[in-house]
């Protein structure tokens, strides 16, 4: 590993940077020591591929990128990384500033949820994805903060909706005092999902039709070579038709809206992961992109200390 310390690329939200006093951030894939995923990858997860002194120096490159300090991020500097076991569930957990242990010794979570929120200054919260969809939410008058990992089954669960809710609930917070910003993850131009995710979303939300569109796979080979991919199958009975598409940032930011969220107050980072990957780019790790092997990254948010 290389023995300075240099600061990774950070993905923000550009609204946001009228709050001196928050932190937060969207990891991409450069900037870091490890080679398993890449030479100089940002791997931030405890993969088994990975070499976990490389995933401790990438964390420690990531949480001083996020929290904007000059000298090196260690234990005497005050500031904290609260992680979450991610289960794909929708639990969330609050964080109160005297709570420890917040991680073991190796710097794994110890608490299970896919949500996490705190007043606490100088607490950063994570939460790792890899093409699911992280969320942030600040309360700009109360001073707390919220990170939500919201995959199909999250988001199906109301996540990001139920855990505003518990800000309400633990910091007085009111939707007119809320910020929020949905982060880069694998969007609807390539996140293809079957038929009983559409019914389990259209049996949920009002709306839930509309998260969901049909695209019709024709790459130049089968442009050029139709009959190749002809089916004796019935109609209707044909696994050759158009793929369904499952939109995760529409989903998640009609939840901000029906929490009581302000649209104006709402971003969207936009960003596909598996797209950059697709075109080159390379900016993300993606899951399904790279067929489950791949490293993971964090979108982070926290109160900076007086």
């Amino acid at each position: 590993m290389q023995a300075q310390q240099r600061v990774p690329p950070v993905v923000r939200a550009s609204a946001w940077d009228a709050y001196p006093w928050l932190w937060h951030g969207f990891s991409s894939r450069g900037g870091g020591v490890s080679e398993v995923y890449g030479a100089g990858s940002l791997n931030l997860g405890w993969t088994l591929h990975d070499d976990s002194a490389c995933v401790a120096e990438n964390r420690t490159r990531f949480l001083k990128a996020v929290s904007g300090l000059r000298r090196r991020v260690t234990a005497d500097s005050g500031i904290r990384m609260a992680t979450l076991r991610q289960t794909h569930t929708g639990l969330v957990r609050i964080i109160e500033a005297g709570d420890s242990p917040l991680e073991t010794p190796e710097g794994k979570a110890v608490l299970r949820g896919d949500a996490v929120m705190t007043d606490a200054p100088g607490l950063v919260l994570a939460i790792q994805v890899a093409d699911c969809v992280p969320v942030l939410v600040a309360d700009t008058r109360r001073k707390a903060v919220a990170a939500f990992h919201a995959g199909w089954r999250g988001t199906l669960k109301r996540i990001v909706e139920r855990g505003v809710g518990r800000m309400r609930l633990r910091y007085g917070s009111r939707p007119e005092d809320l910020i929020a910003v949905v982060g880069p993850s694998i969007g609807a131009c390539c996140y293809s999902v079957g038929e009983e995710v559409r019914h389990e979303f259209e049996s949920q939300f009002a709306y839930g039709d509309q998260l969901f569109r049909e695209v019709f796979d024709l790459g130049p080979v089968k442009l050029k070579y139709p009959m190749l991919f002809l089916s004796a199958r019935a109609p209707g009975h044909s696994n050759l038709g158009p793929q369904i598409h499952l939109d995760l940032w529409e989903a998640n930011r009609r939840q901000l809206l029906d929490a009581g969220i302000r649209e104006k107050k709402i971003g969207v980072i936009g960003e596909c992961t598996a797209c950059t990957r697709l075109c080159g780019q390379l900016k993300y790790f993606s899951h399904r992109g790279e067929s489950g092997f791949t490293g993971r990254m964090m979108a982070a948010i926290g109160i900076k200390p007086k």
